[in-house]
Formats: structure tokens, sequence, C-alpha cells
């Protein structure tokens, strides 16, 4: 990795607005270059949330080139982290405190971590066959990195979904990878026959994961799955009937899987459109109302909740008692400690969801006082953060 640009400064680009539907003040935290944060399975926040890790492609504002900046989020004061000259191309992750950046590079052929207290680098994986890799995640005791490997298949799968369910009936061999944090070399643990994504080491427990069978979620009979990493085997979270719509899973802070089963008629996408990439309305069952639940690490299901309002993500707050979810329009807190779930707008973001960067991805911070997002509201994506 070269040096040219890191520990490069940026001045504080914060501003402050009141929201025009609900009067609540919004910090705008970048205004230029393109900007977008992680996504909210890997919070942006560090631990203390006195600084946010996230991606931009500064200092070109043209360019697709993007790498790591953080910003202490009491200045304002942005500083480039990682110079890498194709940039940070796929699936990129960090360890809540931190410490450890996970990236891929080179057209998203070789994995990588970086020791931010030090500035060391490491490869921890090059792919030299016919599979393309994604989605790292650390597990929690910083030793090892998992990600999914999926054949690479003839389907050009880029903006707004296309290409999303060929992709899915395309690919048939995948496996998940476990490589070490310390660069000593890298083994499958589990190898499948379906297109796997969301992959996610539990917050507590280095052996247990989960991932998912990618593509619409009307169309994929098992969404999510727990990984015994020891043992290389699988069993299924939360069994799925014919009309369930599951996805979006993520490990709360205390260790469930919290999951969305949309019913019939859901694909699980949003497009420029503001409709559904795949799926038709037409496919919608009247009577069926969509709800969130949590399951154990032994996917046994321990709590549902009817959550008839359409929101595109969700992420909980650490005692799951609340959720921030993105509306088409705007973002929404609903409350799950009453005997239905209460939704409030919180804030209108206005974003084009015009591909992935431009997903709102909704976070809590993780004092729970801090919400942060995307949105490219005023053309571009740049970062704002709302108090809930």
């Amino acid at each position: 990795m070269t040096k040219g640009f890191i520990g490069r400064q940026y001045p504080s680009e914060m501003r402050r607005y009141t929201d025009e539907k609900t009067g609540r003040e919004v910090m705008q935290l970048t205004t230029q270059y393109q900007n977008y944060h992680l996504y909210f399975t890997d919070n942006s926040f560090t631990l203390g949330d006195r600084e946010i890790y996230f991606l931009s492609n500064r200092p070109d504002p043209e360019s697709n080139v993007f790498n790591f900046f953080k910003m202490d989020l009491t200045t304002g004061i942005i500083t480039q982290v990682t110079d890498e000259p194709g940039g940070i191309v796929g699936g990129h992750t960090k360890t809540p405190d931190s410490e450890w950046l996970v990236y891929m590079t080179d057209q998203g052929k070789t994995l990588k971590n970086l020791n931010t207290l030090t500035g060391e680098t490491k490869i921890l994986y090059r792919e030299t066959g016919d599979f393309g890799i994604d989605q790292p995640f650390i597990s929690c005791d910083k030793k090892f990195v998992g990600f999914t490997r999926n054949e690479k298949v003839d389907v050009v799968y880029g903006k707004n979904y296309s290409g999303f369910k060929e992709t899915m009936y395309a690919i048939k061999r995948a496996a998940v990878t476990i490589a070490y944090m310390d660069g000593s070399g890298a083994r499958d643990v589990f190898t499948d026959t379906h297109w796997l994504g969301h992959f996610q080491f539990s917050p507590d427990d280095n052996t247990i994961a989960s991932f998912c069978h990618e593509g619409p979620w009307n169309m994929v009979q098992q969404r999510i799955w727990l990984l015994d990493i020891v043992k290389g085997e699988v069993i299924p979270c939360f069994r799925q009937a014919e009309d369930d719509s599951v996805g979006h899973e993520f490990w709360t802070r205390d260790g469930m899987i919290f999951f969305d089963n949309r019913m019939s008629g859901h694909d699980g996408t949003i497009t420029v459109s503001r409709k559904q990439a795949v799926a038709s309305e037409s496919l919608h069952k009247e009577g069926q109302i969509p709800y969130v639940g949590l399951a154990d690490k032994h996917g046994e299901v321990v709590r549902t909740v009817e959550l008839p309002f359409y929101c595109n993500h969700y992420h909980a707050n650490n005692d799951n008692t609340k959720l921030v979810g993105d509306e088409v329009d705007d973002l929404v807190l609903i409350d799950l400690t009453g005997p239905r779930a209460e939704l409030s707008v919180l804030c209108h973001h206005g974003t084009s969801w015009d591909g992935q960067i431009t997903h709102c991805h909704p976070t809590w911070s993780w004092s729970n006082d801090q919400i942060l997002y995307t949105s490219d509201r005023d053309g571009k994506c740049n970062l704002y953060i709302v108090r809930p």
C-alpha cells in the first residue's frame, strides 16, 4: 500500500440544519466528494462514539476510487487511513474498536488487513481461481476473518439490482472461507451449491457465524444459516415456509439474530424508481402481516413482532427495544416495548436509492444516542447524524 495520502487531513465540513418534516436537528457530517458509511452490521462508529470510519473518493470528486477515512466527531476533522491506488473494491469491515480494518483490493481479488494502531498491512487471502470474494467479517477475538466465495458467472450484476435474480440462478458453487488475521493462511470451512452472502460472526462466540443464501427474498427457499466454524456444519435459522420472504439479518448486541419477514411478494430490494427490482405487487397475499423476529444461536425463533410498515433496513438498539428503519423517504423509529409496534418519523432522508452507496443503512451508535445514515439528497452521497 502506498503512503502518498495516508494521514492527509481535511477540515470540518459539518453543518446543522432543521429537518423539514419533524423539526429535529440533523448534523450533516460531509458536504464534499462522495461518502458512505459501513454497512450497519459492521458499524462505522468506534467504541466510545467519538469517531467514525467511512469510505470516500477524496481527493478526486470525479473518481470511482474509494478509500478508508476516519472523522473526529468532536472537531469534524477527516483523516485519510488507506491509499489503495485502485481503491477498496468489494467488501470492507472493521472491529468495533477500529483497531483492525479488513478490505478488498486488486479488483476484488485480494483481501488485506490494516492495523490502525501500527499502520501495518498484511495480505490475508488472494483469489487465483474462478471465484470472487466478498463480505468479510472479523471474529470477536480478532483472530479470524470469514468471507464468502462465489463462482464467477456470466451475468452482469449491477446498479439497482440488475442481474440479481439471474445471478442467484447461475451460481452453483460457493464456499465460506476463514483466513487467519496474522496472515498465516486460509481454509474453506463450508462449501455449497447456492449464492452465498452476508457472512457474520457472532458478537460473543468465534466458533459460530451466520451467512445467507442470496437472491430475491421471495425466491430463496431458506435465507439464513448458522455455521459451526469448528465442525463445518450448518443448520437453518428460522425454517422458512412457502410464503416467507426473509432477509436483512444481523446479530444483535446481545447475541441474537434479527430478521425481517415481509411475507409473500417481497424481494427485499428498492430501486431508483422506488419499486422492487424483481417481485410484483400482484404476488402479495391479502391478510398477511410482515413481522420481525429474533432467533437464538440454535436457530430457534424466540420472539416475533408484527410490523405492518415498509422499511428497507432495520437496526436495533442495545436492548432490542427500538428499531431505526429507512422508509422510502424518511427515517423512522419503531418502539417495540408495548403490545404493538409504534412508528414515529425521525427525519426526512430524501435519498434516491440509485445504487447501493445511496442506501441509508441507518446505524445506532454504541451508546444509542446517535444514528448515522447516508443520503444523496443533495446530488451526491453524504453522511448525516440525527439523535433519536
